[in-house]
């Protein structure tokens, strides 16, 4: 671990339960992958993946071959290579998808990952591509880059997804595809992250004079109140735009979210699906805790205070390390058919709550995958 920075240092007993933990993947994807072949699924229901209940939007199908190319660089590159490439052929003309936001979901785990290991210059055009296909969801007018939902909507989660558009504007020398994603990330900068650091899950703009609305949300308790998977793309999102970009307001956008992510999950490490809540539904929701782990880690080599970076490395480790316990990892003996339990979808709609989610799924791959030696920072890898 000698090429991290800020003198962060993994702990060896965390190295082997993630190890552990990738090797309970290995079971369950592989015997996914066998039942059900060529399937994306989005969330369980009563611990099985293979359901006929709402899929609300389409944005998940990169999480599962992302999972795949994990395994191939930790436990059978020989079984999993194959099945990674594969999974990630399937999604070959997505990059074209205009509409979804979540082109970054798609392509980021699976093709980016692909090429980084061969350099392979076609697999490039395809993640270029889908950056820019994303960039053409921008309103003029607002400034913001739109949602799936609404034409006047715009959610926190593309956050997570503007990175793959800030390299394809980088790789191709587009100067008009970095205006458009600078102007979005700065937007949502202004709109939609609040003053402690808190966030909106969605913002609604008036589409004849692009002037920004109000804040409100499809997935927190109320319009005024703090989703934290939502916290959690806007502090690992930001995070990778100050990454790609050196903009130092980005870097403390990502300070402020991440810190009072902290602030308002202290001991209990994994949150709730929205802080506010007074009776919440339940007392976890761990794919936040997943993503989060992710991006503290990538936010730890990305300050200039090394004690700021092990504060959010240590918490990350601390999130892991919950994760790994019997009361969010699935044994690879029982019938549920997911890694990591407790997560939630959709709770306004009771969709995919106290399940495992795709995106848990993933989130957690990764934040194995860095514990193991695997990049950190989103524009390296």
């Amino acid at each position: 671990m000698s090429s991290l920075k800020n003198g962060v240092l993994v702990p060896e007993d965390l190295k082997g339960e993630a190890l552990k933990a990738l090797k309970v993947f290995d079971v369950k994807v592989r015997r996914l992958s066998e039942n059900h072949p060529d399937y994306f699924p989005l969330y369980t229901e009563s611990g099985k993946w293979k359901h006929g209940k709402e899929t609300w939007t389409n944005w998940c199908e990169g999480f599962l071959g992302g999972q795949m190319w994990i395994l191939a660089d930790h436990i059978d590159e020989g079984f999993w290579r194959p099945k990674a490439e594969h999974y990630s052929n399937l999604l070959k003309g997505r990059e074209f998808d205009r509409e979804v936001h979540d082109l970054g979901f798609t392509f980021w785990p699976t093709w980016k990952k692909w090429f980084s290991k061969t350099g392979d210059s076609s697999l490039n055009e395809v993640i270029i591509q889908a950056g820019k296909t994303m960039s053409l969801r921008f309103n003029e007018k607002s400034g913001f880059l739109r949602s799936f939902l609404a034409e006047d909507s715009t959610f926190i989660d593309i956050m997570m997804n503007v990175g793959i558009i800030y390299y394809a504007a980088q790789q191709s020398k587009d100067d008009e595809v970095l205006r458009k994603v600078t102007t979005h990330v700065l937007k949502t900068r202004r709109h939609m992250v609040r003053g402690d650091g808190s966030t909106t899950h969605e913002g609604i703009f008036d589409l004849e004079t692009g002037v920004f609305l109000r804040q409100t949300t499809q997935q927190g308790w109320r319009d005024d109140s703090s989703w934290a998977r939502g916290q959690a793309w806007a502090l690992y999102g930001f995070g990778t735009c100050y990454a790609f970009t050196g903009d130092k307001r980005l870097l403390e956008v990502a300070q402020a979210t991440a810190d009072f992510f902290i602030e308002r999950t202290r001991d209990q490490v994994i949150p709730p699906n929205d802080w506010e809540e007074p009776n919440p539904l339940m007392k976890y929701e761990s794919s936040a805790g997943a993503i989060t782990a992710s991006g503290l880690l990538q936010l730890s080599q990305l300050v200039d205070n090394s004690e700021d970076a092990q504060r959010y490395a240590n918490y990350a480790f601390a999130m892991i390390a919950k994760l790994c316990t019997p009361e969010f990892l699935a044994t690879p003996e029982e019938e549920w058919e997911g890694v990591l339990k407790h997560g939630s979808y959709h709770e306004m709609k009771r969709l995919g709550v106290d399940e495992s989610v795709m995106w848990g799924e993933y989130f957690f791959a990764e934040a194995l995958d860095k514990v193991l030696g695997g990049p950190w920072v989103a524009s390296e890898s």
